[in-house]
């Protein structure tokens, strides 16, 4: 008998909750048999819209969920207790679960009926994201809330997707994707186990934990890795916490297959590269994904329309039903190549495994910088592989030469979010505020305070702020009073210098030495991230970039005011300004960034751009007075470099 296919999940929100409802029915019309739910940034990092830094970011890489009233919106007509959703959020998950609870409650549903998943992995997000909020110490307590109260309030809901997929999307090679993700599960079932709670609870807790990975296109590897995991995780479930019952230690994942190798040049090859990747999770049976979702293959240009999202979820399901991938056992089992990749794979990540517990674990090795510095260094290796076309991406470095698409030109090719989306969801927020009953929502939060303070469980009290009407702003300054803010490891500082750089770079440092000499000191590049847009690999590899060229390199990290970046840029005396933003936002944030330099005096040193910018919107900037715009198509980075030295001798020409 075939085996029941996986779950077809697209990570779909935009906009508003409206917007939003209106797609998850459409998907799941179309046979989409699980949610996933992608939320704003705002609301990723616990702040409502009208705070100065969900500026220009609300309803742009997700929807945004202020209350329980968005949350109603968002939900209405899709009954709680028959779906399985996936919500991707992380420092705010807590809160959103219990959002999604009293939902569910209100709809009449019964909390232990309900089927999901929150990602709840802060540790990735040191790493490679960017949404956390809190410190380790307090986010892996929140993490160990959700995990002890769903395993006795929610036994179907897995409360934590252990998460690899954004490693690779850092630039993780397979090894640093295996080790990074187990070193994170266990510092989270240490953190639970250090609760001391019984050995069927426990072995309960750790049958809930799942995995969300990531597949890229060495195909032979990504499937060996696979099986490597279900490996290493029945090895360390075993050995390291007792739990001797076989089904408890299974390893389950869910995955979004590699955005990361998503061209802009030829987007429409997008196609074939995803659905090779999905192979990577599906045909191997005893390393089979149970739920699968994929990019849409121009994510590259901007958000993805319905029509592009069907085109994946379509993908899946002739996969599923048309072929006879189900109906075998393992194929590869008794393969000796297979065999011995799992086994090197296995090896090496045991090593780097070895490494982190040394250092005393992923936290540790979090806040030494020196997990997101190996990162940095991997995703050097990438680029420079690609600039010397060791690395084939076709379309990009290889076979240029193509037919202009009809898919994914003019007018309509992507989504486009209306700057509008955050007044008006200003506006719903201000009517929130004024039909609540301000006494009970007070009480509500100093209950939340007082739990988070005495160490007590904060899932219950969340939930009766979600029904007091509480709002997510609301809660995150409650625990950011409570528990402080923090800013990760950039990386850069850590990432090994390139010694071997080719004669591009010599050529790049030498006319760095020379317009430093003209200029009078140092040239001086600031790298900024304004907003709440926390992807910031592409920054990090400029950054790195421009040091080994030899520029002076300001570069502060994430989730910067464009106030903040304006003051750096004065203050530090830079000659050029780089603003990285991948969020969408990059219209109205450049807009004030730009406006603010011209009122401080700064009209004449040069800002550039990068980012996923459509066409459009880069013609836009350059009205502005953006002095280049560059997208993925610019994969060279060493010839960016060379654009920003012509860029700042030109503006020290004019300021001479």
């Amino acid at each position: 008998m075939a085996d029941k296919p996986w779950l077809f999940r697209t990570y779909a929100g935009h906009s508003s909750p409206v917007e939003s409802n209106k797609l998850y029915k459409s998907n799941l019309a179309r046979g989409q048999t699980g949610l996933s739910i992608a939320f704003d940034l705002p609301t990723q990092t616990g702040y409502d819209p009208d705070h100065v830094l969900s500026r220009g970011e609300v309803g742009k890489v997700g929807v945004p969920v202020s209350h329980l009233g968005d949350m109603r919106t968002l939900f209405d007509g899709i009954p709680l207790d028959q779906m399985n959703t996936s919500m991707t959020i992380n420092a705010t998950a807590a809160w959103l679960l219990s959002l999604y609870v009293a939902q569910a409650e209100e709809q009449g549903g019964d909390r232990a009926t309900l089927q999901g998943t929150t990602q709840n992995d802060i540790i990735k997000e040191y790493l490679s994201r960017g949404t956390y909020v809190f410190p380790p110490a307090p986010s892996l307590r929140l993490i160990r809330d959700v995990i002890t109260f769903t395993t006795s309030a929610m036994p179907k809901w897995n409360p934590m997707n252990v998460c690899s997929y954004h490693l690779q999307e850092a630039g993780a090679t397979p090894v640093q994707e295996l080790a990074y993700a187990l070193a994170t599960a266990i510092a989270v079932l240490d953190e639970v186990k250090a609760t001391d709670p019984d050995g069927e609870t426990f072995a309960t807790t750790v049958q809930r934990i799942s995995f969300f990975v990531n597949a890229g296109m060495k195909l032979v590897t990504e499937i060996a890795k696979m099986r490597a995991f279900v490996d290493l995780w029945d090895e360390i479930t075993l050995n390291r916490y007792g739990v001797t019952d076989a089904k408890s230690r299974r390893f389950r994942y869910g995955v979004q297959v590699n955005s990361l190798g998503l061209t802009e040049p030829q987007p429409e090859n997008n196609v074939y590269r995803i659905l090779i990747q999905t192979l990577a999770v599906t045909l191997s049976r005893d390393a089979r994904a149970r739920a699968v979702q994929l990019p849409a293959w121009n994510e590259a240009l901007g958000l993805p329309r319905p029509w592009d999202q069907q085109w994946s979820l379509r993908a899946q399901q002739i996969l599923a039903y048309e072929t006879d991938i189900l109906e075998y056992a393992d194929i590869f089992n008794g393969s000796e190549v297979m065999a011995a990749k799992v086994e090197a794979l296995k090896a090496e990540a045991r090593e780097e495994l070895a490494r982190i517990d040394e250092m005393g674990g992923a936290i540790a090795a979090v806040q030494a910088g020196y997990m997101k510095g190996r990162l940095v260094e991997s995703n050097a290796r990438r680029l420079a592989a690609i600039e010397s076309g060791e690395l084939i991406v076709v379309g990009v470095n290889k076979y240029q030469s193509t037919e202009p698409s009809p898919l994914s030109t003019g007018s309509g090719s992507i989504q486009v979010v209306p700057e509008s989306v955050g007044q008006e969801a200003i506006e719903r927020l201000n009517a929130w505020r004024e039909s609540r009953d301000q006494k009970a929502v007070d009480k509500a939060l100093a209950d939340l305070a007082a739990a988070a303070k005495e160490d007590r469980n904060v899932m219950e009290p969340s939930i009766a702020a979600a029904k007091a009407g509480v709002t997510t702003g609301e809660w995150g300054a409650t625990l950011r009073e409570i528990f402080g803010e923090y800013r990760a490891p950039t990386g850069v500082g850590r990432a090994a210098r390139d010694v071997t750089a080719g004669e591009g770079v010599a050529e790049v440092r030498a006319s760095v030495e020379a317009a430093s000499a003209t200029l009078g000191r140092r040239l001086k590049l600031l790298v900024g991230k304004p907003g709440l847009d926390g992807h910031s690999n592409g920054a990090e590899q400029i950054a790195v970039r421009a040091r080994d060229c030899g520029f002076e390199v300001v570069y502060e990290g994430i989730r910067l005011t464009p106030a903040e970046i304006v003051n750096a840029a004065l203050e530090e005396g830079v000659h050029v300004v780089g603003l990285s933003i991948l969020s969408g936002s990059h219209l109205p944030l450049v807009r004030e960034v730009m406006d603010r330099m011209r009122r401080d005096g700064m009209d004449d040193v040069p800002v550039i751009v990068g980012g996923i910018i459509p066409p459009e919107d880069e013609r836009e900037l350059e009205a502005m007075g953006v002095a280049a715009v560059y997208t993925p198509k610019n994969f060279d980075l060493t010839a960016i470099m060379a654009d920003i030295v012509r860029i700042a001798e030109g503006a020290g020409e004019k300021a001479a």
